[in-house]
């Protein structure tokens, strides 16, 4: 099952050449989830292939504008590209107040349905539960209330050993029985083991986006053991006090959290405007935890 991240924005307050500000599109079995929406995000979908049609769910993390303000440009083109089917949009309560105000002043009703789940930031909760992934979202700790989300691929059934099937000439009926884990009984009795005509599938992946945040141990346990987890690295660490003021991540501490919560691989982004070149902060993440990538726009990611 495919399980890739796609990087459409990697810049944090403030837009610079070569960088805008965040979004990333996440592909779970060829369904999209769009993950923040800052400025300029649907000209980056345009010059990644990421197309529009294919994105159901949006996740918008917190209310600075560098995650959110390309969300009324992205819904007023679906409407305009002739959009029917629903769009389930998940993010802080007063973002609803938002949409609304705009379309109100611009007369714009849309022509499709928009069901809006408001966020509490307070609490981990489960928003999204369907047949290949369960969604949580991570309370941070940040200036102002603010979320991240844990995308967990569902496990699973058990894969078919086709040769053996075929020579045990078992009926198609039995497929499903055996792909859960059911042992298999011959016309004659004899009772054949699962484990002898299945493999297991594969063990399911994770995949944890955490946005803005203070270094605050509070959500580490939610976030240990993932495949992949993106964090912020707003500054370097020789910036650490002014992290703190403005309740961001170093780029060394991203890699800490990495190193204390066992990921498999991080993944950095959210860089202040000021770093035209991103080697460094690079360099210090893996001082301390070596499999870290930069969020480089345009690249995708495989989550494995």
């Amino acid at each position: 099952m495919k399980f890739e991240v796609t990087i459409l924005g990697s810049s944090s307050a403030t837009p610079i050449f070569n960088r805008n500000p965040t979004s990333q599109a996440l592909n779970i079995n060829e369904r999209l989830y769009l993950i923040d929406c800052g400025e300029g995000t649907q000209q980056q979908m345009l010059r990644f292939d990421v197309k529009a049609s294919r994105i159901d769910h949006i996740f918008i993390s917190h209310l600075h504008g560098d995650h959110y303000l390309g969300l009324i440009g992205l819904l007023s083109s679906m409407h305009l590209n002739g959009r029917k089917k629903a769009l389930y949009l998940f993010g802080p309560a007063h973002l609803k107040e938002i949409i609304d105000l705009q379309f109100k002043y611009s007369e714009t009703v849309l022509q499709f349905p928009l069901e809006f789940t408001a966020i509490d930031a307070q609490k981990s909760e489960v928003i999204v539960d369907n047949s290949d992934v369960v969604v949580e979202t991570i309370p941070l700790d940040h200036r102002i209330a603010c979320t991240g989300f844990l995308f967990k691929e569902k496990k699973r059934l058990r894969k078919l050993i086709k040769e053996k099937i075929e020579a045990l000439n078992i009926p198609v009926e039995y497929y499903s029985a055996l792909k859960r884990g059911n042992d298999y009984t011959s016309a004659s009795g004899e009772v054949y083991k699962n484990e002898s005509l299945t493999i297991d599938s594969q063990i399911p992946k994770s995949y944890a986006y955490c946005s803005d945040t203070l270094y605050n141990e509070q959500y580490f346990e939610q976030i240990s053991n993932v495949t992949m987890l993106y964090h912020e690295a707003t500054f370097l660490n020789d910036m650490l006090d002014r992290a703190k003021d403005t309740h961001h991540t170093t780029a060394l501490q991203a890699a800490e959290i990495a190193l204390k919560t066992k990921a498999k691989k991080l993944l950095i982004g959210h860089f202040s405007a000021r770093y035209k070149t991103l080697n460094e902060l690079l360099d210090e993440a893996r001082s301390v935890f070596p499999e870290t990538e930069l969020a480089i726009e345009g690249k995708t990611f495989p989550i494995e």
